[in-house]
């Protein structure tokens, strides 16, 4: 993110937050995939068709089918990266309840953080899991540490709940 767009950049992201705040699933059907830096598709993919599979003994009918497209739009989404973004990759996809009972439309969003995450996450619920990448919004002051003893100094910078290491000596 460049210095000139970074205010413009951290409004669109916050606005973007916001929206995906307000969708809303009727049962557990919002999957919510965090995936860092590093992380390999293939594995990513793999947990994916393993969770289409244990998907497919909920109950609900309606429920299995829309938590079933869910991941499968995922695993579509996930296949046009050849990498992981360097800042990690955040996926949501599902079925946003409507005013009728039983209808809804599948929506799926793909998010790349302005700042690198660094958990590996899943989650079916009948909200998207955003409190992560607000964190990410919160955290804007930065701290540098310092851990060192006889032999060995470790130097570190402190940003929300993120700690990059930076050098070891």
């Amino acid at each position: 993110m460049s210095e000139d767009n970074a205010p413009l950049s951290r409004f669109r992201f916050q606005r973007m937050l916001e929206m995906l705040e307000k969708k809303e699933g009727r049962g557990t059907e919002l999957i919510t995939v965090y995936i860092p830096p590093g992380k390999q598709i293939s594995e990513v993919m793999s947990d994916l068709r393993s969770e289409w599979g244990t998907a497919g003994n909920i109950k609900s009918k309606t429920t299995r089918k829309n938590v079933q497209d869910a991941l499968t739009k995922v695993m579509e989404r996930l296949k046009l990266f050849k990498r992981i973004p360097d800042n990690g990759l955040v996926i949501f996809a599902g079925t946003i309840a409507s005013d009728q009972l039983g209808v809804g439309e599948m929506e799926t969003y793909v998010v790349i953080p302005p700042e690198p995450i660094s958990t590996y996450y899943y989650r079916c619920s009948h909200r998207f899991m955003l409190e992560p990448l607000y964190e990410l919004l919160r955290s804007e002051d930065a701290y540098g540490i310092l851990v060192m003893d006889s032999k060995e100094a470790t130097f570190a910078l402190l940003k929300g709940r993120r700690a990059d290491i930076i050098r070891e000596i």
